[in-house]
């Protein structure tokens, strides 16, 4: 782990809420002048602590509201196939996050999709084309109550 001080924790807690913020604007909030803190945030990029910036999209204003988890058994256990799912699920844009798992299923899948129709379209005419896929099993979300990709800095 990177060695980061207090000043480049609030750094990266300021980025994390809003990474628009100009330095003068995070200078402001550490106490220092925009050189020092400049230095930090591209020493914590170099280092790749920051692996990069995103707006946060709404996906129901985007028509991808139907949000989906997606638990997927391989057929077997074998390297080939773990490698076979992991390439083609890389390229699925569907796909929002995908996790190799311990348990019951060998993955777990975030889809994004429009609606139910394309949801099911979507399981026979894209996951049913993988060969290393043995079953899916489908939860489907029904509020989000919460969404973030900040990290909890404050441990």
């Amino acid at each position: 782990m990177a060695h980061l001080d207090a000043i480049d924790l609030k750094i990266l807690q300021i980025l994390q809420q809003n990474s628009q913020k100009t330095t003068k604007e995070i200078a402001a909030e550490v106490n220092l002048s925009t050189t020092p803190v400049y230095e930090r945030i591209k020493r914590l990029e170099k280092d790749g602590v920051i692996k990069g910036y995103v707006a946060v999209l709404n996906p129901d204003m985007l028509n991808l509201g139907f949000s989906v988890f997606c638990n997927v058994k391989l057929v077997s256990h074998s390297t080939d196939a773990a490698i076979d799912f992991m390439n083609v699920v890389k390229d699925i844009p569907e796909v929002a996050e995908c996790y190799s798992m311990a348990g019951a299923f060998d993955y777990l899948l975030k889809i994004y999709a429009p609606n139910m129709q394309y949801y099911r379209e979507f399981v026979i005419e894209v996951l049913g084309r993988i060969k290393s896929i043995g079953s899916v099993t489908s939860t489907f979300v029904m509020a989000e109550v919460k969404r973030t990709s900040a990290l909890p800095l404050n441990l």
